[in-house]
Protein backbone atom coordinates (compact mmCIF):
# COMPACT_ATOMS: atom_id res chain seq x y z
CA UNK A 1 0.00 0.00 0.00
CA UNK A 2 1.31 3.49 -0.85
CA UNK A 3 0.76 6.39 1.64
CA UNK A 4 0.71 9.88 0.13
CA UNK A 5 1.31 12.92 2.32
CA UNK A 6 -1.00 15.90 1.71
CA UNK A 7 0.32 19.51 2.21
CA UNK A 8 -2.11 22.41 1.94
CA UNK A 9 -0.71 25.23 -0.24
CA UNK A 10 2.47 26.88 1.08
CA UNK A 11 1.65 26.92 4.79
CA UNK A 12 4.87 26.77 6.77
CA UNK A 13 5.77 23.65 8.67
CA UNK A 14 5.51 25.46 11.99
CA UNK A 15 1.84 26.22 11.39
CA UNK A 16 0.94 22.83 9.86
CA UNK A 17 -1.28 20.70 12.04
CA UNK A 18 -0.52 17.01 11.60
CA UNK A 19 -3.17 14.46 12.58
CA UNK A 20 -2.26 10.76 12.35
CA UNK A 21 -4.64 8.67 10.24
CA UNK A 22 -5.26 5.09 11.40
CA UNK A 23 -5.10 2.52 8.61
CA UNK A 24 -7.84 -0.12 9.05
CA UNK A 25 -6.89 -3.76 8.51
CA UNK A 26 -9.04 -5.76 6.06
CA UNK A 27 -12.18 -6.87 7.84
CA UNK A 28 -12.40 -10.55 8.76
CA UNK A 29 -14.47 -12.61 11.14
CA UNK A 30 -14.82 -16.24 12.12
CA UNK A 31 -18.18 -17.86 11.35
CA UNK A 32 -19.59 -20.78 13.27
CA UNK A 33 -20.83 -23.17 10.59
CA UNK A 34 -22.77 -26.43 10.72
CA UNK A 35 -21.15 -29.01 8.48
CA UNK A 36 -22.82 -31.66 6.32
CA UNK A 37 -20.98 -34.75 5.10
CA UNK A 38 -22.27 -36.73 2.11
CA UNK A 39 -21.20 -40.07 0.65
CA UNK A 40 -22.04 -42.01 -2.53
CA UNK A 41 -21.06 -45.05 -4.61
CA UNK A 42 -21.02 -43.45 -8.08
CA UNK A 43 -20.27 -46.58 -10.12
CA UNK A 44 -22.69 -49.03 -8.47
CA UNK A 45 -26.22 -48.81 -9.87
CA UNK A 46 -29.27 -49.69 -7.73
CA UNK A 47 -29.76 -53.45 -7.77
CA UNK A 48 -26.15 -54.12 -8.76
CA UNK A 49 -23.51 -55.80 -6.62
CA UNK A 50 -19.75 -55.71 -6.58
CA UNK A 51 -17.89 -59.00 -6.99
CA UNK A 52 -15.63 -60.31 -4.24
CA UNK A 53 -12.07 -59.07 -4.83
CA UNK A 54 -13.11 -56.07 -6.93
CA UNK A 55 -12.15 -52.52 -5.95
CA UNK A 56 -14.69 -49.71 -5.76
CA UNK A 57 -14.44 -45.94 -5.47
CA UNK A 58 -16.47 -44.05 -2.89
CA UNK A 59 -16.96 -40.29 -3.16
CA UNK A 60 -18.36 -37.54 -0.98
CA UNK A 61 -18.10 -33.94 0.20
CA UNK A 62 -18.05 -31.76 3.31
CA UNK A 63 -19.91 -28.43 3.15
CA UNK A 64 -21.00 -25.71 5.57
CA UNK A 65 -24.55 -24.45 6.04
CA UNK A 66 -23.56 -21.26 4.19
CA UNK A 67 -22.77 -23.31 1.06
CA UNK A 68 -19.02 -23.15 1.57
CA UNK A 69 -16.66 -26.11 1.31
CA UNK A 70 -14.85 -27.28 4.43
CA UNK A 71 -11.16 -27.64 3.65
CA UNK A 72 -9.95 -27.97 7.23
CA UNK A 73 -10.15 -31.11 9.35
CA UNK A 74 -10.21 -34.74 8.22
CA UNK A 75 -12.76 -37.30 7.05
CA UNK A 76 -12.51 -40.97 8.04
CA UNK A 77 -14.31 -43.71 6.12
CA UNK A 78 -15.67 -46.59 8.21
CA UNK A 79 -16.68 -50.01 6.90
CA UNK A 80 -19.38 -51.97 8.73
CA UNK A 81 -19.81 -55.70 8.11
CA UNK A 82 -21.40 -58.64 9.91
CA UNK A 83 -17.95 -59.47 11.28
CA UNK A 84 -17.36 -55.87 12.44
CA UNK A 85 -20.77 -54.37 13.28
CA UNK A 86 -19.15 -51.45 15.13
CA UNK A 87 -17.23 -50.49 11.99
CA UNK A 88 -13.51 -50.23 11.26
CA UNK A 89 -11.68 -47.25 9.73
CA UNK A 90 -10.39 -47.99 6.24
CA UNK A 91 -9.14 -44.57 5.07
CA UNK A 92 -8.68 -40.97 6.25
CA UNK A 93 -8.39 -37.97 3.89
CA UNK A 94 -8.37 -34.16 4.27
CA UNK A 95 -11.80 -32.53 4.23
CA UNK A 96 -12.87 -31.27 0.82
CA UNK A 97 -15.82 -30.53 -1.41
CA UNK A 98 -14.68 -33.52 -3.46
CA UNK A 99 -13.79 -36.51 -1.31
CA UNK A 100 -12.48 -39.64 -3.00
CA UNK A 101 -11.76 -43.02 -1.45
CA UNK A 102 -10.40 -45.15 -4.33
CA UNK A 103 -9.43 -48.82 -4.33
CA UNK A 104 -11.75 -49.92 -1.53
CA UNK A 105 -11.79 -53.72 -1.56
CA UNK A 106 -15.11 -55.53 -1.91
CA UNK A 107 -14.67 -58.22 0.72
CA UNK A 108 -18.25 -58.73 1.97
CA UNK A 109 -21.61 -57.00 2.16
CA UNK A 110 -20.74 -53.64 3.69
CA UNK A 111 -22.14 -50.37 4.91
CA UNK A 112 -19.87 -47.34 4.59
CA UNK A 113 -20.02 -44.22 6.75
CA UNK A 114 -17.92 -41.03 6.58
CA UNK A 115 -17.15 -39.09 9.77
CA UNK A 116 -15.89 -35.51 9.58
CA UNK A 117 -13.73 -34.38 12.49
CA UNK A 118 -14.95 -30.78 12.52
CA UNK A 119 -12.57 -27.85 12.80
CA UNK A 120 -11.78 -25.06 15.26
CA UNK A 121 -10.48 -21.86 13.69
CA UNK A 122 -6.94 -20.77 14.66
CA UNK A 123 -7.28 -17.23 13.33
CA UNK A 124 -9.96 -14.79 12.19
CA UNK A 125 -9.55 -15.80 8.56
CA UNK A 126 -10.81 -19.34 9.27
CA UNK A 127 -14.25 -20.64 10.20
CA UNK A 128 -15.40 -23.11 12.82
CA UNK A 129 -17.09 -26.27 11.50
CA UNK A 130 -19.10 -28.71 13.58
CA UNK A 131 -18.33 -32.45 13.25
CA UNK A 132 -20.77 -34.41 11.11
CA UNK A 133 -21.50 -37.95 9.95
CA UNK A 134 -22.79 -39.02 6.56
CA UNK A 135 -25.78 -41.21 5.91
CA UNK A 136 -24.87 -44.88 5.54
CA UNK A 137 -24.19 -46.20 2.04
CA UNK A 138 -24.66 -49.93 1.40
CA UNK A 139 -22.42 -51.98 -0.88
CA UNK A 140 -23.81 -55.44 -1.73
CA UNK A 141 -21.11 -57.95 -2.64
CA UNK A 142 -21.51 -61.30 -4.41
CA UNK A 143 -19.11 -64.19 -4.34
CA UNK A 144 -16.76 -64.68 -7.29
CA UNK A 145 -18.21 -67.61 -9.20
CA UNK A 146 -16.70 -69.06 -12.38
CA UNK A 147 -18.77 -71.60 -14.36
CA UNK A 148 -17.75 -73.35 -17.56
CA UNK A 149 -18.21 -76.52 -19.61
CA UNK A 150 -16.73 -79.65 -18.10
CA UNK A 151 -15.12 -82.39 -20.20
CA UNK A 152 -18.04 -84.72 -19.65
CA UNK A 153 -20.98 -84.28 -22.03
CA UNK A 154 -23.84 -82.06 -20.82
CA UNK A 155 -21.88 -81.22 -17.67
CA UNK A 156 -20.88 -77.87 -16.23
CA UNK A 157 -18.28 -77.18 -13.57
CA UNK A 158 -17.78 -74.23 -11.26
CA UNK A 159 -15.62 -72.74 -8.55
CA UNK A 160 -16.61 -70.32 -5.78
CA UNK A 161 -14.51 -67.76 -3.89
CA UNK A 162 -13.85 -67.00 -1.13
CA UNK A 163 -13.77 -70.45 0.47
CA UNK A 164 -17.10 -72.20 0.04
CA UNK A 165 -16.31 -75.81 0.90
CA UNK A 166 -19.07 -78.37 1.37
CA UNK A 167 -21.78 -75.75 0.74
CA UNK A 168 -24.97 -75.85 -1.31
CA UNK A 169 -25.41 -74.82 -4.94
CA UNK A 170 -28.99 -74.70 -6.21
CA UNK A 171 -29.89 -75.89 -9.71
CA UNK A 172 -33.33 -74.87 -11.02
CA UNK A 173 -35.08 -75.68 -14.29
CA UNK A 174 -37.39 -73.29 -16.11
CA UNK A 175 -41.03 -74.35 -16.29
CA UNK A 176 -43.13 -71.83 -18.16
CA UNK A 177 -42.07 -68.44 -16.84
CA UNK A 178 -40.74 -69.71 -13.52
CA UNK A 179 -37.67 -71.55 -12.31
CA UNK A 180 -38.42 -74.51 -10.06
CA UNK A 181 -36.17 -76.85 -8.13
CA UNK A 182 -34.22 -79.36 -10.21
CA UNK A 183 -31.58 -80.49 -7.71
CA UNK A 184 -29.25 -79.21 -5.01
CA UNK A 185 -25.57 -80.13 -5.08
CA UNK A 186 -22.61 -79.34 -2.82
CA UNK A 187 -19.15 -78.00 -3.45
CA UNK A 188 -16.11 -80.10 -2.59
CA UNK A 189 -13.38 -79.18 -0.12
CA UNK A 190 -11.79 -76.94 -2.80
CA UNK A 191 -15.05 -75.00 -3.27
CA UNK A 192 -15.64 -76.61 -6.68
CA UNK A 193 -18.80 -78.21 -8.03
CA UNK A 194 -19.99 -80.13 -11.08
CA UNK A 195 -23.46 -81.03 -12.37
CA UNK A 196 -24.81 -82.92 -15.38
CA UNK A 197 -27.84 -81.38 -17.08
CA UNK A 198 -30.44 -83.21 -19.20
CA UNK A 199 -30.85 -82.52 -22.92
CA UNK A 200 -34.18 -81.59 -24.52
CA UNK A 201 -35.66 -82.94 -27.71
CA UNK A 202 -33.85 -81.77 -30.83
CA UNK A 203 -34.75 -78.16 -31.68
CA UNK A 204 -35.88 -77.30 -28.16
CA UNK A 205 -34.05 -75.73 -25.22
CA UNK A 206 -34.00 -76.43 -21.52
CA UNK A 207 -32.98 -73.53 -19.30
CA UNK A 208 -31.24 -73.97 -15.95
CA UNK A 209 -30.39 -71.42 -13.28
CA UNK A 210 -27.30 -72.11 -11.18
CA UNK A 211 -27.42 -70.23 -7.86
CA UNK A 212 -24.93 -69.83 -5.05
CA UNK A 213 -27.16 -68.72 -2.16
CA UNK A 214 -26.46 -65.56 -0.21
CA UNK A 215 -25.96 -65.06 3.50
CA UNK A 216 -25.07 -62.21 5.86
CA UNK A 217 -21.74 -61.70 4.08
CA UNK A 218 -22.72 -62.05 0.41
CA UNK A 219 -25.76 -61.59 -1.79
CA UNK A 220 -26.75 -64.56 -3.93
CA UNK A 221 -25.18 -65.20 -7.32
CA UNK A 222 -27.06 -66.70 -10.27
CA UNK A 223 -26.16 -67.68 -13.82
CA UNK A 224 -28.43 -69.19 -16.50
CA UNK A 225 -27.37 -71.98 -18.85
CA UNK A 226 -29.30 -74.04 -21.39
CA UNK A 227 -29.04 -77.34 -23.19
CA UNK A 228 -30.04 -77.29 -26.85
CA UNK A 229 -29.06 -80.06 -29.23
CA UNK A 230 -26.90 -83.15 -29.34
CA UNK A 231 -24.32 -81.52 -31.60
CA UNK A 232 -24.04 -78.38 -29.40
CA UNK A 233 -25.53 -79.58 -26.15
CA UNK A 234 -24.46 -76.90 -23.75
CA UNK A 235 -24.30 -73.11 -23.99
CA UNK A 236 -24.33 -70.14 -21.70
CA UNK A 237 -27.34 -67.81 -21.65
CA UNK A 238 -27.71 -64.33 -20.26
CA UNK A 239 -28.86 -64.35 -16.63
CA UNK A 240 -32.61 -63.74 -16.25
Amino acid sequence: MRITRLIAGTVSAGLLGITPIALAAPSSATDNLISTTTLELPFIEPGEAATYGDTVTIRGAVTGNDGSTAYDGTVTLYQITSANPAGVPVATVPASGYLSFPDIKATANSVFRAVYSGYTATNTYEDNYTPSTSADVALPVQRKVSIDNAKARLTIKGKVAPKYAKKKVKVQIKKGKRYVKFKTIKTDRKSKFQVRLPAPRRGNRLYFKITVPGNADFVSYSEVWYTYSYRAPLARAAAR
